[in-house]
């Protein structure tokens, strides 16, 4: 028997500029950490073209997507769920690298990141932190040929 559950696709840019990685502060329903800016697709949007808009909404810069990284696979029991939904949750997140190409940085004004800022690499890892931050610099570092982190 197959298990229903929800799938949401999401595409997120790794911007790494002289050491430092750009964040987007994300605080929803009582839940807050630093993540990389991205998010969920729109209906029919490739997600190319959603990194590069999700980019631009949560930190005012524009983007060039480079390589695909990788694929992370987010899981949330219906209890946990954000959004009031009754079945799991499953986020499938790619992840791609990108750079900045214009805009200036700013904050989200009406979406569930608060603010974005250059972190320097070596401060990450003190941060309060979403796990998709850790898993998109493995992914950054390690660039496995399938996608998949081991």
């Amino acid at each position: 028997m197959t298990l229903a559950f929800d799938t949401r696709p999401a595409a997120y840019g790794v911007v790494i500029r002289e050491d430092s990685l750009l964040l987007a502060y994300w605080k929803q329903g009582g839940r807050e950490g630093w993540t990389l800016p991205g998010g969920g697709l729109d209906l029919a949007e490739h997600p190319v073209d959603g990194c590069r808009r999700e980019i631009f909404e949560e930190t005012g810069y524009h983007a060039q997507i480079g390589a695909m990284l990788g694929i992370d696979v987010g899981y949330w029991p219906a209890e946990s769920r954000l959004d009031g939904g009754r079945r799991d949750f499953q986020s499938l997140r790619l992840v791609y690298e990108a750079s900045i190409s214009g805009g200036e940085l700013r904050h989200e004004v009406g979406g569930s990141t608060t603010h974005a800022a250059w972190i320097p690499l070596a401060e990450v890892p003190a941060l309060n932190r979403v796990s998709l931050v850790d898993a998109a610099l493995r992914l950054y570092r390690e660039r496995p040929r399938d996608g998949k982190l081991a």
